[in-house]
């Protein structure tokens, strides 16, 4: 019997990336597919439909499983979109490929990550399935960013992880940069990237990175954004982190220590003061700050998920505290998960602060984990240095910034004007004193041994003083 299909019927859901599909009637769909549908469409339709005895049927009879209709969509693609784990896994048995395109570029992973249906992506993934289009790939060359960098420019042949494994060294136009990796593996947890708040996150730090421009932030320099895994790049500064730094000195000269706390105090000034809505770093800590060739420091890693755009306060739906968070310099308000603001920032920024005069993390003792406990219960690091190690009002600040309620903080603002205070009227003068007696200890010394070795000058200068 000839068959009456016209190779089309109803879809449920359809492709992630096009969903308006123009030449598929005035419904977006398929007309419906008449009893006599021809068998390789047939397939599609009970994918759609759920009807694992039906398919099995039709594949035991010869039917291939990657059959594709005229928009290259497979059976897979159509199982995916609705859900249909069942009918994935028949078909990955039965030899479907697992990464095969429509006309629009979307593969049945991409299928199932825009409909979330968590299993489907699970079963995909352990049958190997890997994004072949990055979430923000855009169809017209026009409409690509300009900060846009191929793939193919960035070479990790000599690369190597730094600041924390968060970002590698990489060479690019002849340059060494910093480059932080969207891992792929993320895509599929809580859809993040694809629907959720990172993929927005994402988007954010792009385009908030374009407009960043100070000598205490970090440089963007571009960013790959049409194919995964997706990627940021930054200056690479070859001195490394502060972490690194404090680990090798230990305790930190006081006037060093304060400088080091101006630039970062610049540098998170600047975020919180970002204009039209403030950018709260959320964590700030030794590893996320980079020591440029001058010596100077700069605030790194304020990326895709702890970038933040607020306008008052925030609250979490779930904790942030994880394994990529430094427990350590977390604030009690957001170990809590209550309502929190900017200045969590300037609470981390006080631990650190202390760290470089004490030479030791807050709490070294404590495992990671328990410390924001401490924070919680009210605890704070013991000042264990002398008291010469902190000149007159550094240790007051420090104590006002890690203050339990956050409104008491003050803003970066304050915080510059204070230790540019401390900077010229306590560690200068204090420069001077030394220097001031030094000199005159080695004049005395040179006049003492000038006087040994001739004893008429000495007589003759004692006169010369009582007179």
């Amino acid at each position: 019997m000839e068959s009456r299909s016209t190779g089309r019927f109803t879809l449920g859901k359809q492709s992630s990336l096009a969903p308006d599909h123009g030449d598929r009637g005035s419904d977006g769909g398929y007309d419906d597919v008449p009893e006599e549908i021809d068998t390789k469409i047939r397939l599609m339709y009970l994918a759609n439909e759920g009807d694992l005895e039906g398919m099995e049927e039709l594949l035991d009879s010869g039917i291939d499983a990657n059959y594709a209709d005229v928009d290259g969509r497979t059976a897979l693609h159509v199982a995916a979109c609705q859900g249909r784990t069942d009918v994935v896994d028949l078909l990955l048995q039965r030899g479907a490929s697992v990464d095969v395109e429509d006309r629009w570029g979307s593969t049945p992973l991409a299928d199932a990550i825009h409909y979330k249906h968590h299993d489907v992506i699970k079963l995909l993934e352990k049958n190997g399935a890997k994004l072949k289009i990055a979430p923000m790939h855009v169809k017209n060359a026009r409409e690509i960013p300009e900060y846009e960098i191929h793939p193919s420019e960035l070479d990790f042949s000599n690369s190597f992880q730094i600041t924390k494994g968060t970002f590698r060294m990489a060479t690019w136009r002849g340059s060494q940069v910093a480059v932080k990796t969207l891992s792929e593996d993320v895509i599929s947890d809580e859809f993040k990237v694809w629907v959720g708040p990172k993929m927005s996150a994402f988007r954010d730090e792009l385009a908030l990175l374009q407009q960043m421009r100070h000598p205490n932030v970090v440089q963007f320099l571009g960013a790959v954004t049409q194919s995964s895994p997706m990627m940021i790049v930054t200056e690479y500064l070859p001195k490394g982190d502060l972490r690194a730094f404090m680990k090798e000195k230990g305790a930190i000269k006081p006037a060093t220590a304060v400088r080091f706390a101006l630039d970062i105090a610049r540098g998170m000034n600047y975020l919180h003061e970002h204009k039209p809505e403030a950018i709260i770093h959320r964590d700030l800590e030794p590893s996320n700050i980079l020591r440029d060739d001058s010596g100077h420091l700069k605030v790194a890693d304020f990326g895709v998920s702890k970038l933040l755009k607020v306008t008052k306060t925030v609250r979490e739906d779930r904790k942030l505290i994880g394994e990529d968070t430094a427990c350590r310099y977390v604030a009690p308000e957001v170990f809590l998960n209550e309502e929190y603001d900017m200045k969590v920032d300037v609470f981390s920024f006080s631990l650190i602060l202390q760290e470089m005069i004490e030479g030791h993390p807050p709490f070294s003792t404590k495992p990671e984990i328990d410390v924001p406990k401490a924070y919680a219960s009210k605890e704070r690091p013991p000042f264990r240095a002398p008291g010469k190690c902190y000149p007159h009002g550094l240790k007051e600040l420090i104590e006002h910034c890690w203050n339990e309620n956050p409104t008491e903080r003050p803003t970066f603002r304050e915080i510059i004007d204070r230790l540019t205070y401390i900077q010229k009227n306590r560690i200068a003068n204090k420069s001077r004193w030394k220097v001031g007696p030094l000199k005159c200890l080695q004049s005395l010394e040179a006049i003492w041994k000038k006087d040994r070795s001739n004893p008429s000058s000495r007589s003759t200068r004692s006169t010369d003083s009582n007179s």
